[in-house]
């Protein structure tokens, strides 16, 4: 079974306060699990979510000097 992580491990875990996986979970954002009454977030998930807005370097030639 997948570790679930609470809000306040989620948000460890992104570097961030509570209120932003809050929110990821408000706005449908990010999946989430019902365990009884509480909410949790699969670990997978905040992989996912970090991997979805992570951005490749893009590496451009060097610029000519003019002169």
């Amino acid at each position: 079974m997948e570790t679930l992580f609470t809000i306040d491990q989620a948000a460890r875990a992104l570097g961030t306060t509570a209120r932003f996986p809050r929110r990821l979970i408000a706005e449908r954002r990010i999946r989430f699990v019902h365990v009884g009454r509480h909410v949790r977030i699969p670990e997978s998930a905040v992989v996912e979510f970090v991997n979805a807005g992570t951005v490749d370097v893009v590496v451009r030639p060097a610029r000519r000097r003019a002169g």
